[in-house]
């Protein structure tokens, strides 16, 4: 974990290693001022790069944000359509990272994703490949219990080839064989409201600290991610010692 000094010199605190965020609250956002829910989406997405930026800014090595989940496909179809065009807008303009520094990687089951998206989004990991500040994990047609029984299908594989034997498989073996290669995540972070985990990194998330706003997505700036990080240092990480 980095240590970042804040704008008050006399004060230092640790920035979590991984941080992840459920993104939560666009349709309630655009409700509340009487816009298509369309208009959340986009706002929520312009937060993510600001919050994306602003975490690179202060030494966050890896960022996961949970963008569309593989139960999302049951919202209306022209929300689905918006939100696919929006994932094709940002990758065509995700070019901007690549100049701050910021790595771009997407885990989740996208080969069921259209084809010109899952081209655009292997061009944005090629583009951005050498940068060495943020890595972001972009969570798309994502779902942690999911990403489990695909772990799970690639260990049964290599047992039944003979390449290993069942008593070899321990929790790093199931670890390893997820989607994205990155330490667990330190902190996860749910605004809008809901106390839920909602199938984010079900399993990598066993020892991680929770934090949780009424704050709706598109209106979670920098300044709430600088109070929960502020929180996140008050904690006490014992991972099941004394």
């Amino acid at each position: 974990m980095a240590l970042f000094k804040k704008d008050k010199p006399s004060t230092e605190r640790v920035v979590p290693t991984h941080i992840g965020i459920i993104m939560d609250g666009n349709g309630r956002w655009a409700k509340k001022r009487m816009l298509p829910r369309s208009a959340g989406h986009v706002a929520g997405s312009e937060n993510f790069k600001t919050i994306a930026r602003y975490c690179n800014k202060i030494g966050v090595k890896y960022l996961t944000v949970y963008a569309f989940s593989t139960e999302n496909w049951k919202r209306p179809k022209d929300e689905v359509d918006g939100i696919m065009n929006l994932l094709r807008k940002y990758l065509k303009d995700s070019t901007n990272f690549k100049a701050e520094n910021i790595k771009l990687r997407f885990i989740g089951e996208l080969s069921v994703l259209p084809e010109d998206i899952r081209e655009l989004i292997k061009q944005a990991e090629l583009d951005s490949s050498e940068a060495t500040g943020l890595t972001v994990y972009m969570a798309v047609n994502y779902g942690g219990r999911d990403e489990i029984v695909h772990a799970l299908k690639r260990i049964a594989e290599r047992v039944k080839t003979g390449e290993m034997n069942v008593d070899d498989i321990t929790e790093d073996t199931v670890s390893a064989n997820l989607y994205a290669d990155c330490p667990d995540p330190d902190f996860i972070i749910r605004p809008s409201g809901e106390y839920r985990l909602s199938n984010f990194l079900t399993w990598q998330s066993a020892y991680a600290e929770f934090w949780y706003s009424d704050v709706l997505w598109p209106d979670f700036s920098p300044k709430d991610l600088d109070k929960a990080i502020d929180d996140f240092n008050k904690r006490n990480r014992r991972f099941g010692g004394v």
